[in-house]
């Protein structure tokens, strides 16, 4: 595998989420791989030199914000107790549980019984689910594949939590108890094994930079990209290293210059916002930039500059593989999908991670919060930002789809960080352009300036231009 596959493996892996790999194939350079006993399993990225997202904290960068991160900690917690029986051995992949008894195990964590508790540990087994933290299937809940990233050191201090983690108060179930639903479960994971290679996930959740990337415990990341749709599958699992990446990068610089490297990928990859140069060394040295900026393309990856301001985005080369890929109907496993964001694609383009209900619902967002501000007066030209909200009784009034699909579709987008949901104090505030649009390179943003034009005035001279000059290429 050259670089520029590697590159498009990791991009897809950001998008998406862990890659499905048949028996016998290898992760790609910088990934790990989470190996069953039938010899498929998932890859990984690993952070370089080991560091995680914590190291955001350190130098007090906010990542991306977790919607009600303190249930989906503690659910990822009571999940943790619950498939985690043996504390000899590492936490992934653990055993399988009925989410009952995940339920349970919260409720007794946190010491409250209300319907409200419920739906609150439901939606973040929903967002675990999604971002490969758990995987769920059928009433069973299972650790995920990035469990598997926590490190080492981080074991003993989850041992001390499970350990101190309640007992639920459950009586013996009459209809099937949880040792039979924990049987069943390992059953049905031996008997739908593939003998051939893996096949693809379901279709991904939207979201090619983070659903929400903030420790969860122990260093760890909520990620984007689905698991939706993957079975639970119980028994042994191994974690196979890969092939180092940035050494070759890295080996020529001493200790305090690799660690500045590093820290400054781990920023611009995860910070919610750019970072100011000023305060990484990697980012005001010309000659560190370069290798930083060598560092992410091995990832698909380039830097983007906001004045004084840094961060990171999927390159324009790579994106338009992948895209070009999924237009082929190859599927997300041959090269990855990227969000329609990153990509540089329009709401309208051919279906990716993002539905068209999340698509219709993203261009409504985009017109009525930036295009309409900006025909305006009210924003700069090159903003994709806007502190104007498009108000939810606003959405209903211009879709056709259900409240509930709509619903649906403005959650998925606020997870994947495109949109971001606004509070106006007594009145009903609104939704936002998300801080993902901070990461559209150059040509992404005049692509998606261009979309945006088609969107809301197809049959305008500046609309038959864009086409114009689409056909002319």
């Amino acid at each position: 595998m050259d670089q520029r596959q590697a590159a498009v493996s990791h991009a897809r892996v950001r998008a998406h989420g862990p890659a499905r790999l048949g028996a016998g194939v290898l992760a790609a350079p910088g990934m790990i791989r989470l190996t069953r006993p039938d010899s498929t399993g998932d890859a990984l990225p690993v952070w370089p030199d080991g560091v995680t997202p914590s190291l955001l904290d350190e130098h007090q960068v906010a990542p991306v914000p977790v919607e009600r991160s303190g249930e989906t900690r503690r659910v990822l917690a009571a999940v943790l107790k619950c498939c985690w029986t043996d504390l000899s051995v590492d936490p992934w992949p653990g055993d399988p549980a009925p989410v009952e008894l995940v339920l349970d195990t919260y409720r007794e964590l946190i010491g409250r019984t209300d319907d409200l508790m419920r739906n609150w540990a439901r939606g973040a087994l929903r967002r675990l689910h999604d971002s490969a933290w758990v995987v769920m299937d059928d009433g069973v809940v299972l650790l995920g594949p990035r469990c598997a990233l926590w490190p080492v050191e981080a074991h003993a201090q989850l041992q001390e939590l499970v350990r101190r983690l309640p007992e639920p108060e459950r009586p013996e179930l009459t209809v099937v108890g949880d040792a039979d639903i924990v049987a069943a479960a390992r059953a049905g994971a031996e008997s739908s094994r593939p003998s051939g290679p893996a096949v693809a996930v379901a279709e991904p959740l939207a979201g090619s930079e983070a659903v929400a990337e903030a420790e969860v415990f122990a260093g760890a990341e909520v990620e984007a990209g689905a698991f939706a749709g993957a079975e639970v599958e119980a028994g042994a699992g191994r974690v196979e290293g890969g092939t180092a990446e940035f050494d070759d990068l890295l080996g020529g610089y001493d200790e305090r210059r690799r660690a500045e490297l590093v820290a400054a990928f781990m920023v611009v990859e995860h910070a919610a916002e750019p970072v100011q140069e000023v305060r990484f060394a990697a980012l005001r040295d010309p000659a560190l930039r370069r290798t930083l900026g060598e560092m992410l393309a091995r990832r698909g990856r380039t830097l983007i500059q906001h004045r004084d301001r840094w961060i990171s985005g999927y390159d324009d080369g790579v994106a338009a593989t992948v895209g070009a890929l999924h237009s082929a109907g190859l599927g997300a496993d041959a090269a990855g999908g990227l969000g329609a964001h990153d990509a540089g694609g329009p709401p309208g383009a051919a279906r990716g991670p993002l539905g068209v209900s999340e698509r219709a619902v993203l261009t409504l967002v985009l017109v009525h919060s930036v295009a309409i501000p900006r025909a305006e007066g009210l924003l700069p030209e090159d903003s994709w930002l806007s502190p104007h909200p498009t108000p939810v009784e606003e959405l209903r009034r211009h879709t056709q789809l259900p409240i509930g699909e709509l619903e649906s579709a403005l959650r998925t987008l606020r997870h994947a960080g495109l949109l971001g949901q606004v509070k106006a104090g007594e009145e009903a505030g609104g939704y936002v352009p998300g801080p993902q649009f901070h990461r559209l390179t150059a040509a992404a943003r005049r692509r998606l300036q261009e979309e945006l034009i088609l969107a809301a005035g197809p049959n305008t001279p500046l609309a038959t231009a864009v086409l114009a000059r689409r056909s002319a290429k």
